[in-house]
This record gives structure tokens, C-alpha cells and sequence, in this order.
């Protein structure tokens, strides 16, 4: 396809679909959001010995949906509570788009899966067998009870529920997308990697609607072991209030889970059959910038890179962008990082933003579900005209006042915004999003 025919296409997004800690749906979120309600609280697990007892979780247990063919009944066993959220999240988007199940043909349907999960990393799974072989000081272990206790209370299947590509077969199925896709496990980046892939897919004339889905849970034992032992973790001196992104004493993020959905088709497509348009994606970008320490950092000059392809992709002419949804993973030296780029950003004068919002800290860190969750609360924002407030934001760091970074919503001077994302290993995602 030549380049002029793929640059007409313009890429609506027309539905999206949401679980998160603030909510089981998009407008129940988006409200906690507005309200400054944090889905974050004091969860100490029941018998289970943590030094970490601060999360985002989702209320409600996600159960599958009675509309699962008995063909695939089976696999749902091997959906793990990350999955379980995402499908939740997609199934959703696909019911508000109003695509009847035989609009479009599956062979033109593409989906895109981003997990960032670590639901079956630990051993939680040999708990219920080991809590009833072993004495109450949990100092000896009686074999014969150990082995007895394995086969009747731990399910089988637990090697395949560590499986990142689980959601991805199964929706695929369960939703008859069938058209070009793939799967991601990384880091955050993930999610919005996944809204890159299938915004290409529309771009380039290769499916008539495609699904982006970012899913995770980061709240099991050995993940939250591994990121403390990295220093990205808050030590929750604050309580549920810790997770400070962007402001002078932030200390690190609180880890949550979720899963979140957006649905894009072509805008004539989409506009020809009379379906609501949320929102365009205009521009992408994508860089890696790693860091000799720790390979935790990210450059200034990728971080730039990353934001100004999105622009630069979308072709938009003027300066003017809305705001900025700030990565914000809370850590000194990542917010560091993203505030000096910001006002670099600013200061070069061919980009003119009037907020920086960071929205983790009512969530916690979703993993992949971030970067979708924050473009669904970005389009919220469009909707109403207005810049979310970064939540807990409390004392600014002096010399980046010009960011606008306010813990109280903010007018919008110009409906766009730039959604950025970094993963450990110093890839940048971000994503420009334009009212429709």
C-alpha cells in the first residue's frame, strides 16, 4: 500500500471497555478519577505473611461471561486474574461498539495483546496444600499430608495459567478476531505498544476494526519482591496516600492490577455506519534508551525522540497540545528525568502544552493496563474539557512550575493530548490523541 493511501486513513477510536481499582466499567472509573477517589488501600492477604500490603485491586472477582461456547469452556481455565481482567475489559469495548457479529468478517479483525503480568510468577498456588501439612510455626512439613493435600487442592493447570498469550487465544476466539495480531509480555510499555500495533493495522488498510487490550496484575509476592529489591517501590510511609508521582517526596509506585480496551476502525468506516467517534489517534512514537545503572534509567534526549514522533506522525501543525499524561512511576529519578524533558520539550518552544496530569496514583501501577486505561481517562478528559489533577501531588519540585502540574482539575486550552509510557528497560511509548 503506498504511503498517500495509508496516510488517509485516519484512525478513530469508537469504543473502549475498562476494569480498574476505581471501577468495574470506563464511567465508573472515570468518576473515581474526577472525584480524587484512590482505589488504593490497606489489603493484608489472609494468612499469607507479605511486607507489602498496599494495592490497587479490582472489587469484583470477574467472572466469566455466560456467553463462553462450550468449546471453549475448557480454556478458560487457564485464564490467570490478569487475563480475567482484560477479558472483562474487551469484552466491554466490543459490546458499546454496536458491531453486530457479522459486520465485519473475522479475517478483518485484528487484536493486539499487551500483558504485563505476574499473576502465576510466585508459588501461591502450593499455599492451600502447604497451610494444611505443615505445623502452626510453619517449621516442619508432613510429607504424605504435603503430597495428599497437592492432588486434592492445587489446580493442575497452574503451569499453563502463567501463559502471557492465554488472552490472546482466547479472545480471539471468543470474539472472532481472527484477522493479523500477536501478543506482548514486557514491562509498562506493553499496553501502549499493543494501541501502536493495531492503530498500524487500521493505518494500513489491513483489518476494518482492530482491539488493543492491556491487562496486569502486579500484585503477587515474588513481582513485588523483585521491584522493592529495585528500588521502585513506595515504602508507604503515607499510607494509602504514598504514591506521590511527579512531586518532591515521592518515593516509588504502589502496584495494582486491571484491564482496559480501546477498539479502532477507519473514520470514514466508522463515521459511514454511524458509530461515535471518542476520539482520533494521529501519532505514535517509540524509542530505548538504556541506562548503565541498574538499566532502570532513560535518557532525556529518548524521552524528546519518543514524544516528538508522536507529534510528528500526526502531522499536526501547530503547536498547541492540551496536556500531557506523564508516565509518573512516582521513583526519584524516573519523574526526575520526565519533568527535565518536559521542560526541554517546552523550552525548544515548537510545543505548547498547558498541564502535565499524572493519573497512576488512584490506581496504582496496572502494568500494561496503564497505558490503555490513561488514553481511556485522556479521551474522558477530551469529553469534558479538562485536564484531570494529578492526585497526591503535594509539594512541586522548584524550576518546573511551567509543566502545570496541579493536584485540582485544570481547563483544557486545546482538545489533544500525549500519552507517555517507560518500561524498566528504558523503552518510551507514547501516543497522540485528538477529539474526534
Amino acid at each position: 500500500m503506498s504511503d498517500g493511501i495509508m496516510n488517509q486513513n485516519r484512525v478513530a477510536i469508537t469504543a473502549v471497555g475498562m476494569v480498574s481499582p476505581l471501577g468495574m466499567d470506563v464511567e465508573t472509573s472515570w468518576q473515581g478519577i474526577k472525584a480524587s477517589r484512590s482505589g488504593i488501600g490497606f489489603h493484608p492477604r489472609d494468612g499469607i505473611p507479605s511486607t507489602y500490603q498496599y494495592q490497587g485491586l479490582v472489587d469484583d472477582p470477574c467472572d466469566v461471561p455466560d456467553d463462553v461456547s462450550r468449546q471453549l469452556t475448557s480454556q478458560i481455565r487457564f485464564l490467570n486474574r490478569g487475563s480475567l481482567l482484560g477479558l472483562a475489559a474487551a469484552r466491554q469495548a466490543f459490546i458499546s461498539s454496536g458491531l453486530s457479529e457479522d459486520q465485519v468478517p473475522p479475517g478483518r479483525r485484528s487484536l493486539y495483546v499487551g500483558a504485563g503480568d505476574f499473576t502465576s510468577v510466585g508459588y501461591e498456588f502450593m499455599y492451600p496444600a502447604m497451610k494444611v501439612a505443615a505445623d502452626e510455626q510453619w517449621q516442619q512439613v508432613d510429607q504424605a499430608v504435603l503430597n495428599q493435600a497437592a492432588v486434592d487442592l492445587v489446580n493442575p493447570f497452574f503451569l499453563l495459567e502463567s501463559l502471557n498469550n492465554n488472552l490472546f487465544s482466547f479472545l480471539s476466539a471468543y470474539l472472532q478476531f481472527m484477522g493479523s495480531g500477536t501478543a506482548m509480555s514486557a514491562q509498562s510499555p506493553a499496553g501502549s505498544n499493543a494501541v501502536e500495533l493495531a492503530y498500524r493495522s487500521i493505518k494500513q488498510g489491513r483489518a476494518d476494526i482492530a482491539m488493543a487490550v492491556g491487562c496486569g496484575n502486579w500484585n503477587a509476592d515474588v513481582p513485588i519482591y523483585e521491584m522493592r529489591g529495585l528500588g521502585l517501590l513506595s515504602q508507604c510511609r503515607h499510607g494509602a496516600d504514598s504514591y506521590r508521582p511527579l512531586s518532591r517526596g515521592r518515593d516509588g509506585f504502589i502496584p495494582g492490577e486491571g484491564g482496559a480496551a480501546l477498539l479502532l476502525e477507519n473514520y470514514d468506516a466508522a463515521k459511514a455506519r454511524g458509530a461515535e467517534i471518542l476520539g482520533l489517534i494521529s501519532g505514535v512514537g517509540n524509542t530505548l534508551s538504556t541506562e548503565p545503572e541498574k538499566g532502570l534509567g532513560f535518557s532525556v534526549d529518548a524521552y524528546r525522540e519518543a514524544f516528538n514522533s508522536a507529534r510528528g506522525e500526526s502531522g499536526k501543525t501547530d503547536s498547541a497540545l492540551g496536556f500531557v499524561i506523564a508516565h509518573g512511576s512516582g521513583t526519584g529519578k524516573g519523574d526526575g528525568t520526565e519533568l527535565e524533558a518536559l521542560r526541554e520539550l517546552q523550552q525548544e518552544g515548537s510545543v505548547a502544552f498547558s498541564a502535565t496530569t499524572a493519573l497512576k496514583a488512584q490506581t496504582g501501577h496496572m502494568a500494561a493496563a496503564s497505558d490503555v486505561a490513561e488514553i481511556i481517562f485522556g479521551l474522558m478528559a477530551l469529553r469534558e474539557s479538562m485536564v484531570p489533577a494529578t492526585h497526591n501531588f503535594r509539594d512541586p519540585e522548584s524550576g518546573y512550575t511551567s509543566l502545570s502540574i496541579s493536584d485540582a482539575p485544570q481547563p483544557l486550552t486545546d482538545p489533544s493530548f500525549i500519552s507517555l509510557s517507560i518500561g524498566v528497560g528504558g523503552q518510551i511509548s507514547s501516543v497522540l490523541v485528538e477529539a474526534g
